[in-house]
């Protein structure tokens, strides 16, 4: 899943080997291995203009597919992830 949020590029990948990862522009910022407990979960802080904080968070649940991504709280995206 890829998207953009007040000029910054965000990108959340589920690898081959299970993992979560968020990437900020680029960037490889959190990567969470799979293991027994659910949901993986990354998150960043990430800095904008004026210094204004944007929190970013991704929760995924492997055995269902469930993908649950929040900017400060506020849904962005929620449903199955694909690819």
């Amino acid at each position: 899943m890829e998207f953009c949020h007040r000029s910054k590029n965000f990108s959340i990948r589920l690898p081959e080997d299970g993992s979560l990862e968020l990437y900020v522009d680029g960037c490889l910022r959190k990567r969470r291995v799979r293991g027994k407990r659910e949901p993986q979960y990354v998150w960043t802080n990430v800095e904008l203009l004026w210094e204004e904080h944007q929190y970013i968070e991704a929760r995924y649940w492997p055995g269902s597919g469930h993908l649950k991504v929040t900017v400060n709280g506020e849904i962005l995206f929620e449903g199955l992830a694909t690819g």
